[in-house]
């Protein structure tokens, strides 16, 4: 791989009845990843913004938040202003993304978008320099615990190449079914930057789990 790698362990297999236990867990993660979902772009509903606030004040990482929404182009911005680090964006729901990825920048937040395993990559490459980090989905957006969809792989090493053609600094994330096994594909084929759910919290040792998979993608 050309540049390290980055674990955000996805709070979606959390037990969110100790969240801020469950993000003390994670300490030695490079982010936590957040799922916010409205039950309208994807068939399941999680948490909102409030709740992101509430994980800002406490989490001792920085927070990683997926919008799996629509109309982000009105909500996005929310949680920029509320300290995220990084906010992604969905292509196939967002009406401007150019305008809003300068807009998240300009709150202070990496700005992100995803593409679902079925959405073309092609169309955005020209847009890469407005972006911190791609997503690519590597199972349907909605609910943890999925298998890895290795069809995603080969649009894994489209966007490798078409980041190092553009001479941007994004980050190329993968999202769904990583495992200490398939994040050795990912990797391979050129991500950088691992959400991964119940292969961490579903882990007796939830930092043991961590450090494995930063092995296993580096073991290349």
């Amino acid at each position: 791989m050309s540049q390290a790698c980055s674990i955000h362990p996805s709070i979606l297999s959390a037990d969110f009845m100790n969240l801020e236990s469950e993000l003390t867990a994670i300490a030695s993660a490079d982010a936590v990843h957040v799922d916010v979902m409205d039950n309208h772009f994807v068939p399941n509903l999680t948490l909102g913004l409030p709740l992101v606030e509430g994980i800002q004040r406490v989490s001792p990482i920085p927070l990683d938040v997926h919008l799996m929404i629509s109309d982000p182009d009105r909500w996005a911005p929310a949680y920029a202003e509320a300290g995220a680090a990084s906010v992604t964006f969905h292509a196939e729901a967002a009406t401007a993304p150019i305008k809003l990825a300068r807009t998240l920048r300009s709150l202070g937040a990496k700005s992100s978008m995803a593409l679902r395993p079925v959405t073309a990559l092609e169309p955005y490459i020209d847009m890469l320099p407005e972006l911190d980090m791609l997503l690519l989905m590597t199972v349907e957006p909605g609910f943890g615990g999925q298998a890895f969809l290795d069809v995603v792989v080969p649009k894994i090493r489209r966007a490798r190449a078409a980041i190092d053609g553009s001479g941007a600094s994004v980050a190329l994330q993968v999202d769904g079914g990583v495992t200490a096994e398939t994040i050795k594909i990912a990797a391979e084929a050129g991500a950088d930057t691992f959400v991964a759910g119940s292969s961490v919290y579903g882990s007796d040792d939830v930092a043991a789990a961590i450090a494995g998979l930063r092995a296993s993608a580096a073991a290349l």
